[in-house]
């Protein structure tokens, strides 16, 4: 079923007046989990995995990729990778916990598919095509089913290494090829409160394994180390215990001279309904360090930061599937189940829904809006309002029918200047359609 925007104590804090404040899952538009985000240049690449639509169990098909410049508005890029990859596993599900990685130029995906080990997967970019140099497992331990969540870190000296491993704690160090490894499998002494997840990375001189606290339900812990190797020496939560989470699975990355720390939970879809189903979100807070290097524990997703880290250029092309909120709106290809297409669109736009973009810097002010949509029935509209769903409004993009085709409508603005929350506000232009309205592809200002 649709899933629709209620009246809750969710929906009410997050109608996104534009001070709403609970720091809500930053993907929507799809279920996402183990978030596995990666800092490369100005740009944070958010790898997840993808849980299936409608699944009550694990669903997993594929690995999602977002970026983001502000830490707030996501970009999303759609599957980049899939089990198909694998032509080894003939299998359906199974796309678990991945991590990505760039060295020379090359962008190494660890992927664990529970019961099969942990392959890998090689792009020249971090949008793929990312393709299988190896044609079987990197790791396989084939007496157990331990091989799953891979954490790959590069030391200073060049050195890689990777650990993986629930609910035992396991390590190899990689070749410099990333796709090889030498020596033995080491398996660690059990760390307190360790279940899976682990999040390998080093921070000032201290080396750090953060993790999925022990089930269930999780939260999570951290270890600290002088050596990439161990001993890891337990430090407590990052995130305590929290039947909010369930599972859980950290990220932890440092960007623009902040920390953040990113983990899963079941928000959005308790928006939905008050049963359990594998239907996960990915949300992100700044994290902070103390002088000794250890980490001042969270409070729930909820009551942490996430501020914008810089504003948001609106005077190119954008891509529609960027946002900040776009709860009840889906994104997907013109032919997700036919050859890759790398051009992705919003669908599934119904009246009253909106999408955000936080922190749209206009400058001087914007003259005039471009959007390309596309309609099969009697369209609908676009109404642009700033600082709230029902704030000053400054152009209505009308939306007719196109005959399936892509048409870019241009409509003048109300002068705007300075930095704004932008919502996108969708609304029918007939009593005979309400719901799936348009696709939208892109827009621009100019």
């Amino acid at each position: 079923m649709k899933r629709r925007l209620l009246t809750s104590l969710f929906t009410l804090a997050c109608a996104f007046s534009a001070t709403a404040q609970l720091n809500m899952p930053i993907v929507q538009t799809k279920y996402t989990a183990d978030p596995a985000p990666y800092v490369h240049g100005d740009t944070v690449y958010l790898y997840t995995t993808h849980d299936e639509d409608g699944a009550g169990g694990f669903m997993m098909k594929d690995w999602l990729l977002y970026t983001s410049t502000d830490m707030v508005n996501w970009e999303d890029h759609g599957a980049v990778a899939s089990l198909r990859d694998f032509k080894w596993y003939k299998g359906d599900n199974g796309a678990w916990a991945e991590q990505v990685i760039e060295r020379n130029g090359k962008w190494y995906m660890y992927c664990p598919i529970h019961g099969h080990g942990i392959g890998v997967l090689v792009a020249d970019s971090p949008f793929g095509p990312f393709k299988d140099p190896l044609g079987e497992p990197l790791v396989w331990q084939k007496e157990h089913w331990d091989d799953i969540d891979p954490t790959v870190w590069i030391d200073d000296d060049g050195q890689a290494y990777m650990y993986w491993g629930n609910p035992n704690l396991y390590m190899v160090k990689l070749n410099e090829d990333m796709i090889s490894y030498s020596g033995e499998i080491v398996k660690h002494p059990k760390i307190k409160d360790y279940q899976e997840g682990p999040w390998f990375y080093k921070h000032g001189s201290n080396y750090y394994m953060a993790f999925a606290s022990t089930c269930c339900p999780e939260g999570i812990g951290y270890a600290m180390s002088k050596s990439a190797t161990g001993p890891w020496e337990y430090k407590g939560h990052i995130m305590n215990h929290t039947t909010q989470t369930r599972g859980n699975h950290p990220g932890i990355i440092d960007f623009k001279g902040k920390s953040y720390c990113f983990g899963l939970n079941y928000d959005i879809y308790r928006l939905e309904t008050s049963r359990h189903a594998e239907q996960r979100c990915v949300s992100a807070a700044e994290m902070t360090y103390n002088a000794d290097g250890t980490i001042q524990e969270l409070p729930y997703f909820y009551d942490c930061k996430l501020e914008q880290v810089g504003s948001f250029n609106p005077y190119r092309r954008v891509e529609a599937e960027t946002m900040a909120w776009g709860y009840g709106l889906k994104t997907t290809r013109e032919n997700p189940s036919g050859p890759w297409n790398p051009t992705l669109f919003v669908t599934d736009i119904d009246d009253g829904e909106f999408l955000l973009v936080k922190g749209v810097d206009f400058g001087k002010g914007a003259k005039t809006f471009t959007a390309s949509c596309s309609s099969v029935l009697y369209g609908g509209a676009i109404e642009l309002h700033i600082d709230a769903i029902d704030g000053p409004l400054i152009g209505t993009v009308k939306v007719p029918n196109t005959k399936f085709k892509y048409q870019e409508f241009k409509i003048n603005l109300t002068k705007t200047t300075g930095k704004h929350d932008l919502f996108f506000v969708f609304k029918s232009t007939s009593y005979m359609q309400k719901k799936n309205l348009f696709n939208w592809d892109w827009w621009m200002m100019e």
